[in-house]
């Protein structure tokens, strides 16, 4: 099978789209969270969100923008960019307030698309509809980071998220008839999950209008209440082995034409007290490949389910 084929990457999408390289640079606003303004968050955050090694919110989006696209030109000779609005619950702000935000990245020199990180139960109709103006008066894409995580609802209430299932699908749904293009953040080892919690996740998000999955293998930032449960010994972690397999059911299942942002996590090995039973991600992603070879998986090969299964089995 061909390598690049294995799985439909995220920068393969954007190529198609934009027609060449497109790369994310990050903006750090001045934002918190609900779930925080409302008690400790989810167990597996830490304090700075997932911002660790972003810029500080005080600083304008333009200037934020301009220092790492000087990192990202100098580099990789880049021409196109996506604002990356990443850090916490970007549309948990007053709406005029974010929309200066977007205003501000759009008057930003290459800068293609602005994508909003945010949480499922913060997506409001007039906020939609104030983004869709925004992207028809400044000819630029907007899309949506929603942090799901897992489809077991049991799970999601044991780490504290803060929202269920109903939220995430009414979510999408909602953001559907827009088309703004929708990305899904997903654990796939979460402490209680299983392999058919990966499985079932898979076949949720292929049978909803979602674009691109993220997916991040579960790491524990030594400022979060995951970890005094891990230091306890209240919780474990599966295999680095069993990770692999849930990953490549996962894949297996996706709809082909969902393109895939990660397959594991990253984060600064000082800021972590467990992140990918200890190896480098591109180790684990040899390991990965490998596993799929092995097992002939291709992304979709077993995305049989949607359409009428049960008839199409039959022949009817």
């Amino acid at each position: 099978m061909a390598e690049e084929r294995m799985y439909y990457s995220y920068s393969e999408y954007l190529k198609e789209k934009y027609g060449e390289k497109v790369y994310k640079l990050p903006v750090n606003l001045p934002v918190s969270c609900p779930n925080r303004r409302e008690g400790r968050g989810c167990t597996f955050c830490a304090e700075e969100g997932t911002g660790f090694e972003s810029a500080d919110a005080r600083i304008s989006v333009r200037e934020q923008l301009r220092s790492s696209r000087e990192k990202v030109e100098k580099r990789y000779h880049a021409k196109k960019y996506i604002a990356y609005f990443q850090n916490y619950t970007n549309t948990f702000l007053p709406l005029p307030e974010l929309l200066g935000y977007l205003e501000e990245a759009a008057r930003e020199e290459n800068v293609v698309e602005v994508c909003l990180s945010t949480r499922p139960d913060c997506v409001r109709r007039d906020y939609l509809d104030a983004m869709a103006v925004f992207r028809e008066k400044s000819g630029m894409e907007v899309s949506l980071e929603l942090g799901l995580q897992t489809v077991n609802y049991h799970t999601l209430r044991a780490v504290n998220r803060g929202h269920g299932l109903a939220e995430f699908l009414d979510a999408v749904l909602a953001i559907a008839p827009y088309g703004f293009p929708v990305c899904v953040h997903m654990i796939l080892n979460l402490p209680g999950d299983t392999m058919e919690d990966a499985r079932e996740s898979a076949r949720v998000l292929s049978a909803l209008p979602v674009s691109m999955v993220k997916l991040h293998s579960l790491y524990i930032p030594k400022k979060s209440v995951l970890y005094q449960e891990y230091r306890n010994g209240r919780i474990s972690v599966c295999a680095k082995e069993e990770y692999l397999e849930r990953l490549a059911e996962f894949i297996a299942l996706l709809r082909p034409d969902i393109a895939v942002e990660r397959l594991f996590a990253r984060i600064p090995e000082k800021d972590s007290a467990f992140c990918n039973w200890g190896c480098s991600w591109w180790k684990l992603m040899d390991e990965w490949k490998a596993l799929m070879e092995e097992k002939n998986y291709v992304q979709g090969i077993h995305c049989q389910y949607l359409n009428g299964a049960a008839l199409n089995r039959w022949g009817l």
